[in-house]
């Protein structure tokens, strides 16, 4: 699946560079007359007013009921990160179904050691952004660390600025059984919102850094219960991170709303990865 999103995306970077390309023109000008009958290229920043480009077909605009239909029907779920208004605008132009604005921005596009450092106006300022470019995708933001833990009135209000002030259609937060509370205060709003367990990096420090979860039955069964927990506090789909791939493809199977997988097998309803790590734009990246 993480080559098919490679693919897509690269399928929209390709040929925005051969636009430009196109839109060169020979600088005659000021070469010498020996010169002048060699082609010379020019750069523009816009494609020449004379060119015929065929508009991509308009894809539908994805919402939870698009995405629900694809669950049921056993399609697979696309979602790409950004964090700007190019990153959003290719995401657009990839066809994919779910755009995330994930707090990893932290790390990949503002340099921090880990999500924890990022602040809510920070991510609200990102997620406007990203909405002007990407259109048609589902936008999901993530709830930064330390702005919804406390309490669930605390996670309602932070929400709600997502929706108002980042322009956002649903928010992620990171946790288990514990968030329960805090989801169906935000739903109970009118809020949608995606879960997320497995390594959870927002306490990356607490699991002992970015680790593989979910190696032991014991840790198994919590995930299974941590799942079913975010299903019943009603959560429309949530992220499986890090975690064996049989177990991930299990508690897929236990679960009526979709599960997102980033390096948890091929089992899931669908997979998540980030831009920057897929272009090799992260300098801390490390593939297994």
């Amino acid at each position: 699946m993480s080559s098919l999103l490679r693919t897509r995306l690269m399928a929209t970077v390709i040929p925005l560079s051969r636009t430009l390309m196109t839109g060169m023109r020979p600088a005659m000008a000021t070469l010498p007359k020996a010169a002048a009958a060699t082609p010379c290229l020019r750069f523009y920043s816009s494609p020449p007013m004379d060119s015929k480009q065929t508009p991509a077909p308009a894809k539908p605009k994805v919402t939870i009921k698009t995405i629900n239909r694809m669950f049921k029907h056993g399609e697979p779920i696309s979602m790409m990160t950004a964090q700007d208004y190019p990153s959003g605008m290719m995401v657009e132009r990839s066809g994919i179904d779910v755009c995330l604005v994930g707090d990893s921005l932290a790390m990949v596009a503002l340099g921090y050691d880990s999500t924890t450092s990022l602040t809510v106006e920070e991510m609200l300022h990102h997620c406007r952004a990203v909405a002007r470019g990407s259109k048609t995708p589902f936008l999901v933001a993530d709830l930064p660390f330390g702005s919804y833990e406390a309490s669930p009135v605390d996670a309602v209000k932070v929400a709600q600025r997502f929706i108002k002030e980042g322009n956002v259609e649903a928010v992620k937060l990171e946790g288990g059984a514990e968030m329960s509370e805090h989801i169906k205060r935000i739903t109970s709003v009118g809020i949608p919102v995606m879960g997320h367990i497995g390594l959870t990096p927002q306490r990356q420090s607490a699991l002992g850094g970015f680790r593989v979860q979910g190696k032991t039955s014991k840790q198994a069964q919590k995930l299974l219960e941590d799942a079913l927990a975010l299903q019943k506090a009603g959560v429309f789909s949530m992220v499986l991170e890090a975690m064996p791939a049989e177990i991930a493809a299990y508690i897929t199977d236990q679960l009526r709303v979709p599960t997102i997988g980033i390096g948890a097998g091929v089992g899931c309803s669908g997979q998540v990865l980030v831009m920057n790590d897929i272009m090799g734009l992260f300098d801390r990246f490390v593939p297994k």
